[in-house]
């Protein structure tokens, strides 16, 4: 869609944000000292609503003392594990405490680059010009659902992994969750108490113990390098192909015992009929499809700024088109790049970068500066 945006009644700032969840507060967090003028634009009615939205069981992996931004501890046992109302509540509070400029309720529907500057036109009509955009709406943007999910038959229900809510959100009878990620296997694990569940599996994944000698595994994986090693490092290439699920309760193995019954592959469907890898059939009432997500780029109407599938062209986040970065992707340098403890190093990187292609001499924050491969001290720190 060609929006063709004018300038008339335009604003302007240094530096628009798109998104204010972890990776935007962040950004805005190191933005504030530079001098640079900036703008933080979340469509959500409140900060944090991307995961309060999402289902209600949902319990992080990761315990406070290492799910903190930079700056600000997340209060409670730091070996706890937060809830998603936690983060959601935790991320609001950020940002009223750094004062960070943010308008809710207010999203970005288009971005253009005429010349050597950006506009943006927002969901209320307001247009704004920036000389630099960081793009960080985060890793959970558009479910993926396959294009045959369509031939299934109106009365089965289908839900993605970001429409589940809660066991009584489905009706009786057989369920099938589609992926067994850590999200497919949770949600599993939930309904097999209340349904006939199936989980439909792909790759095999590593799963490991939550915690270990006392420590989280998270605390081992940073002491052991994994989470700040560079993915173009040796190291970091072993460690993003050995990924890992934490919790055994999640193990195939625990799952079966649980009931759930597993399948391969989802290839196809008709009516209440969905087609397995080894050419099985089985009929269902729901089906949750739990494939990850993609970027929704719609918006972004810059042609060199998206691939042909739809997907953000960055590389370290960097996209491209000058002026224009992003924060929070799923290894966007390293494992912990779009995790809470690791996003503010890519956020700070990001906007030194910007500190000096727009010219301004100011250090960006040096608190958000930590190398992943010592988030162990950071995270020490900020220990309530």
């Amino acid at each position: 869609m060609e929006w063709n945006i004018t300038h008339e009644g335009t604003s302007s700032v240094d530096v628009v944000v798109v998104g204010a969840g972890q990776a935007g507060l962040v950004a805005g967090y190191c933005l504030q000292p530079t001098g640079l003028s900036f703008v933080l634009y979340e469509q959500h009615p409140r900060i944090g609503d991307a995961w309060r939205h999402r289902y209600d069981s949902l319990v992080l992996f990761s315990p406070r003392a290492s799910s903190a931004l930079p700056g600000l501890p997340l209060s409670g046992d730091p070996e706890g594990y937060p809830t998603k109302d936690d983060i959601a509540d935790y991320l609001e509070h950020y940002a009223q405490v750094f004062s960070l400029p943010v308008r809710t309720a207010e999203g970005i529907v288009c971005l253009e680059r005429p010349e050597s500057h950006f506009l943006a036109l927002t969901t209320t009509g307001q247009r704004v010009e920036a000389r630099a955009v960081i793009v960080a709406t985060g890793a959970f943007q558009q479910p993926v659902v396959p294009a045959f999910a369509r031939t299934l038959a109106p009365h089965v229900v289908q839900l993605t992994a970001a429409t589940y809510r809660r066991p009584t959100q489905l009706p009786l009878g057989r369920v099938l969750v589609v992926g067994d990620g850590a999200t497919g296997r949770q949600i599993a694990a939930e309904l097999v108490v209340t349904h006939t569940v199936t989980l439909s599996t792909g790759k095999p994944w590593q799963v490991v113990p939550q915690r270990v000698l006392g420590k989280d595994t998270l605390w081992w994986f940073d002491r052991l390098g994994a989470l700040g090693a560079d993915k173009d490092t040796r190291y970091g290439r072993w460690v993003r192909a050995h990924d890992a699920i934490p919790g055994w309760h999640l193990r195939r193995s625990a799952l079966r015992r649980m009931g759930v019954r597993l399948v391969p592959r989802i290839i196809g469907a008709a009516s209440r009929q969905l087609q397995c890898a080894d050419g099985t059939t089985d009929a269902f009432d729901t089906v949750i499809w739990a494939l990850g997500y993609r970027d929704e780029a719609s918006w972004l109407q810059i042609p060199v700024a998206v691939d042909t599938q739809g997907r953000f062209i960055a590389e370290r986040g960097i996209s491209p088109v000058p002026g224009l970065f992003y924060v929070g992707r799923s290894w966007q340098t390293t494992r912990a790049s779009a995790l809470l403890c690791g996003v503010g190093a890519d956020a700070a990187a990001t906007v030194d970068r910007i500190r000096h292609d727009l010219g301004h001499s100011p250090p960006a924050c040096p608190s958000a500066a930590v190398a992943p491969a010592q988030l162990h001290a950071q995270i020490g720190n900020i220990a309530p």
